[in-house]
């Protein structure tokens, strides 16, 4: 592996299990910025921590030795199931059978790290819980670089880390990639700052939200105009809230269906921890199970009554169809005959010759300013 450049390791990694297209690629300019920074501070004995690897380039170019000497131990945290899947792929296509270890963002990923490799995430909610976890278990004297493509960065970044480091220093760009480099832990005390948890009085529903989680404690607006409809959605023996997010429609749909077995899942862990603290703090924890899982991956075919969805349109930083596209295919193959498939959407995107391609007839139920609501019945096997 060692003998592997940079350049060749970073070339054959692939994104899969997540969406391919030909302009997605598994890494960027700021996974070699991270692994040239770390080549000044890393040692053999050194113990990493990478946080935010979004398909293994990091983990395995420190592996190959793209940053210099190669570490004593590299431990991983990915929010998205995806992300690791796709990690333990390349790895294998690489053939790095062993060298890292992916846990769980907390004491176990940080102990005894004295460098944390992070790819900046898209909100301050998710770098201030990812900082808190560095200043609440990494060893005294660690060194975090944090590093994003330059327009997704602010200046509140910077006084997040602030919070809980002494010095941060803003590097130089280069290809449209920066990074800030933190020292000086501020040890964190007290309860930490995640989850949230808010009354939200439209739905008088207790929301719970890690960080990481798309909308936060908010209630989003097409999850809103789907809830509209929750009366005409039929009651079912087991229902799934694909890509539950926070657990809104998981909780709504078990409170007005109290004997419904609902399963919450999604790709990230994140999620899924919301969802859960969202059923606990409503008084359902015993209707609902949250787990995670990329599009249904573990659940059986024709295994379930009813699906409601939310499908994402990005992938990343991304604005890109087949994350929606890879969620009605599943839907198509976990559904019983006859089950359904309660979809919102933005109308532009144009989903409803998917939905009737891969789950059967669609009507559209409602339709406003921005989304459209539809329902599919799959259609029997021939």
């Amino acid at each position: 592996m060692t003998e592997n450049g940079l350049g060749q390791v970073m070339g054959l990694l692939r994104r899969h299990p997540d969406v391919e297209a030909a302009n997605l690629q598994a890494w960027d300019a700021t996974d070699s910025l991270l692994l040239d920074a770390a080549s000044d501070l890393l040692t053999p004995d050194s113990t990493v921590a990478v946080i935010g690897d979004n398909y293994g380039a990091l983990t395995l170019g420190l592996l190959a030795g793209g940053a210099g000497p190669v570490p004593a131990g590299v431990k991983v945290h990915q929010d998205l199931i995806t992300g690791e899947r796709a990690l333990r792929n390349n790895a294998a296509a690489l053939g790095v059978a062993a060298g890292f270890t992916q846990l769980p963002l907390g004491a176990e990923l940080l102990a005894g790290a004295d460098l944390v490799l992070l790819q900046l995430p898209k909100t301050l909610a998710e770098l201030e819980e990812i900082s808190d976890a560095v200043a609440r278990h990494a060893p005294d004297g660690a060194v975090l670089l944090a590093g994003g493509r330059v327009k997704h960065m602010s200046l509140g970044m910077n006084a997040v880390l602030g919070k809980y480091f002494a010095t941060v220093q803003p590097q130089l760009a280069r290809q449209k990639s920066r990074l800030l480099i933190a020292s000086g832990l501020k040890r964190a005390e007290g309860t930490p700052p995640y989850p949230v948890t808010e009354h939200n009085a439209e739905l008088d529903l207790a929301i719970c939200a890690h960080g990481a989680v798309f909308a936060g404690t908010r209630l989003d607006i097409g999850t809103r105009f789907l809830l509209t409809f929750l009366p005409e959605i039929p009651a079912a023996a087991r229902a799934v809230d694909l890509g539950c997010g926070t657990g809104i429609l998981a909780t709504m749909y078990a409170r007005r269906h109290p004997g419904t077995e609902v399963l919450a899942t999604d790709r990230s862990a994140a999620a899924v921890a919301s969802a859960a603290a969202t059923a606990r703090a409503n008084g359902l924890a015993a209707s609902i199970t949250a787990v995670q899982d990329d599009a249904m991956s573990t659940l059986p075919a024709a295994s379930v009554d009813l699906i409601v969805l939310n499908p994402p349109f990005h992938l990343g930083s991304s604005v890109h169809a087949g994350a929606g596209l890879k969620l009605f295919e599943a839907a198509g193959r976990v559904l019983a005959p006859g089950g359904q498939l309660w979809t919102v959407f933005n109308s532009h995107l144009r989903y409803l010759p998917a939905l009737e391609r891969l789950v059967g007839p669609t009507t559209v139920r409602g339709r406003n300013t921005k989304f459209t609501v539809a329902a599919s019945v799959r259609r029997a096997a021939i």
